[in-house]
């Protein structure tokens, strides 16, 4: 079983900045491999960025050099770090395993133009 918790979604004006957090509990199997999902109204749900156990990371072009994936596995947390927002990042963000399948609530991201 794996529960993970999402927070740090929120408003702001374009240009800012947000971090969001997922905090995972559960088996280390399913929680080694962890990423984050975007989805906004009307569109498709996409990769955003994954962060695997070893710290390789991965992330979509369209959020290149503007966003950060790390990891605290003391604290069994994966963040997002997002500068430079932009309206199109407006979306509900949602932390995900990889091997088990497991997502968490969501978080609303709204970037002002």
């Amino acid at each position: 079983q794996v529960q993970l918790v999402e927070s740090g979604g929120g408003s702001v004006q374009a240009g800012g900045s947000l971090r969001l957090s997922c905090q995972a509990f559960g088996y280390t199997y399913c929680t080694y491999d962890m990423s984050w999902y975007r989805q906004a109204p009307g569109k498709e749900r996409e990769l955003v960025s994954v962060i695997q156990g070893d710290g390789d990371t991965t992330y979509a072009d369209s959020v290149k050099g503007r966003f950060a994936i790390s990891r605290d596995n003391a604290k069994n947390t994966v963040y997002l770090q997002m500068n430079s927002l932009k309206p199109e990042d407006t979306a509900m963000y949602y932390c995900k395993t990889v091997r088990c399948h497991s997502w968490g609530q969501g978080t609303q991201v709204t970037v002002s133009s």
